[in-house]
């Protein structure tokens, strides 16, 4: 399959900033059924949280209604060209005569169906922000709300506050200063940040966290979490080297910088989409023709992942940032100017979080990834990421 037929996964929030379902979406134009087809019968889609809901677009001739249950939403488009229309009302009818979910895709040139009609309406934060007040609650004692192009926490709070059971994530991309961030000065957080990039050895990074208290905690709690899930509770800086070796911890360490300042009593939609980055380009940086000239391409690849939401994070300029950092030539230049196998393959990612699909399946297929790797690797990304939730 060709990736310019790829699809795209997102994870959705809840109010409460947890992730609570997904959104599958293809570049415009590009819809493939048997793209459908096979992520429903991925091994992995079955591991996901049983109660998430998934979001699939209506493709003639895919057949998923009975392969997720009740957690498929299949979203129909308010518009479609003019050989569609009757064959997807007649797709539509025979999923509500199966008692399947199905969701609109609702668009501002057509006025918001009854309350009740559809099982899920899928609006953009613009759209429902110009709509008269009260319009969206009142659809939501029937119907589920979910927000797309969410790109700002103004758009956030406001979806969440009108009754948008799911939102999108983008507004998690952008630079903002009140956004959350280790309770620590940015110094002693990039002080931190240095040290795990230059390998530092074990008696700094243990001076770092005698000195911060609450920093021994995250990572302790991190590194106890379900995606990592130690045979016996580690209790220690010093365990956590013995037990997962120095290579990984510093993965850990790396996803620290996002952690909550509130000792994790919340969800924290940032460090889990930093993880979900640095795990999604390890996994895809094994297919690239040629392979990036870095000694460990897969420490490379994560950490550039993870490494890419520190201007949203720290509410810096990505170079101003990375001056104070000691990275290798490939991550400086995959962080700054978006170049070779890793840097393009940031871009894609990027692309495909704000909502450019066309743009990512390009970069994708370029870059000579199939559309199965890649459908793979995202699922095992958030796979990995969304375990971290209840640690975080």
């Amino acid at each position: 399959m060709p990736s310019a037929d790829a699809l795209f996964i997102a994870p959705l929030l809840g109010p409460d900033d947890a992730w609570s379902g997904y959104i599958v979406e293809f570049a415009p134009g590009h819809a493939n059924p048997e793209a459908l087809n096979e992520l429903c019968d991925a091994v992995l889609t079955h591991h996901f949280d049983q109660r998430h809901h998934w979001l699939i677009p209506a493709v003639l001739g895919s057949n998923v209604k009975n392969v997720l249950g009740e957690r498929t939403i299949t979203v129909f488009p308010a518009l479609s060209g003019p050989f569609e229309t009757e064959a997807l009302k007649q797709y539509e009818a025979s999923l509500r005569q199966s008692r399947c979910n199905v969701g609109l895709l609702t668009t501002p040139e057509i006025a918001l169906p009854g309350a009740g009609a559809w099982h899920c309406l899928v609006i953009s934060a613009s759209h429902a922000r110009s709509l008269p007040p009260l319009t969206l609650i009142g659809q939501a004692s029937r119907s589920t709300i979910v927000a797309t192009e969410v790109h700002s926490q103004s758009d956030r709070e406001w979806t969440v506050a009108n009754a948008c059971a799911l939102s999108t994530t983008e507004y998690l991309l952008a630079r903002q200063s009140t956004g959350k961030k280790a309770d620590m000065s940015r110094l002693k957080l990039l002080e931190m940040l240095a040290l795990i990039a230059e390998d530092a050895d074990t008696a700094k990074l243990d001076a770092i966290f005698r000195q911060e208290s609450k920093l021994s905690y995250s990572l302790l709690r991190l590194v106890n979490s379900a995606a990592v899930a130690p045979r016996n509770p580690i209790t220690s800086f010093a365990q956590a080297i013995n037990l997962l070796g120095r290579r990984q911890l510093q993965r850990w360490l790396q996803l620290l910088v996002y952690a909550d300042p509130n000792n994790g009593q919340q969800p924290n939609p940032l460090l889990q989409k930093a993880a979900a980055r640095g795990r999604q380009l390890e996994l895809l940086a094994q297919h690239l023709t040629p392979p990036p000239a870095a000694e460990h391409l897969g420490d490379a690849a994560f950490m550039v992942g993870t490494f890419s939401l520190l201007d949203a994070l720290l509410n810096m300029p990505m170079q101003e940032i990375l001056l104070q950092l000691p990275l290798s030539p490939i991550v400086q230049e995959a962080l700054t100017k978006h170049i070779g196998g890793l840097g393009e393959l940031l871009l894609a990612i990027d692309a495909a979080e704000n909502g450019d699909f066309k743009r990512a399946a390009d970069q994708i297929s370029d870059l000579g990834i199939s559309s199965a790797a890649h459908r793979d690797a995202q699922l095992a990304s958030y796979s990995w990421a969304s375990k971290i939730r209840s640690a975080v």
